[in-house]
């Protein structure tokens, strides 16, 4: 894919907007090696999925100081003990009030720890998945995740890899904003092919720069919001 603008461009113009090359590096993020992702438990990870689906739609400091109460009440996110959760038991935390009771998630924790035990079965643990899926291919990761997944499909999946290190970009507003500035897509990519065409533009940046996914995205971002 040929690009208009080369992202030299583009991050110098990130440098001047947030005041020098020193405060856009502090705002970047670092991806985690294959090997930290493969590290990290299933429990780990079903929190942190749990944690960005009980997140979506409120204020995130509410739901991180009840958060506690969700690792008490799901047995430490433990998969195979969530699994075995009976349906009484499930309904049971509806009057619990440290927690946030929206039956739909909730319900959603017990179906993605099923997803994650059976994940083990097929790749060897979540971590491992994350590990093992190419970065140039982040769209299909998106898919893949909102199908296995309750409750992971928009942008809940995009933002799951983000917290829980994959390297990948964002879909924000200012990251769309940024790709029609800087002539590398018009309008806002809302179809497969038009996710796979951002992804192209992606791919080249990163052969161009060696930059992580993560990084562009945030670069991207910084020049024009």
């Amino acid at each position: 894919m040929s690009l208009v603008i080369p992202f030299e461009a583009i991050e110098e113009r990130a440098r001047e907007r947030v005041g020098g090359a020193q405060a856009l590096a502090q705002r970047l993020p670092v991806p985690k090696s294959a090997e930290q992702l493969r590290a990290e438990s299933d429990d780990r990870y079903l929190s942190l999925m749990s944690l960005r689906i009980f997140r979506a739609g409120l204020r995130h400091s509410v739901v991180d100081a009840r958060w506690p109460a969700f690792e008490e009440a799901f047995l430490g996110f433990d998969p195979a003990r969530v699994v075995a959760m009976s349906e009484e038991e499930l309904e049971a935390l509806l009057n619990d009030q440290r927690l946030i009771r929206h039956w739909g998630k909730l319900k959603s924790v017990q179906a993605n720890a099923a997803a994650m035990t059976r994940l083990r079965s097929e790749a060897g643990g979540m971590g491992a998945y994350l590990a093992d899926w190419p970065r140039d291919d982040v769209v299909g990761l998106w898919q893949d995740l909102g199908k296995r997944f309750s409750q992971l499909g928009g942008n809940s999946g995009p933002y799951f890899l983000r917290m829980a290190g994959k390297d990948s970009f964002l879909l924000t507003d200012a990251v769309v904003k940024a790709l029609n500035h800087w002539d590398a897509f018009v309008g806002t990519p809302k179809s497969k092919a038009d996710r796979l065409r951002v992804q192209a533009a992606f791919n080249a940046w990163h052969q161009a720069t060696s930059r992580p996914l993560c990084q562009l995205s945030m670069i991207l971002a910084a020049s024009v919001d």
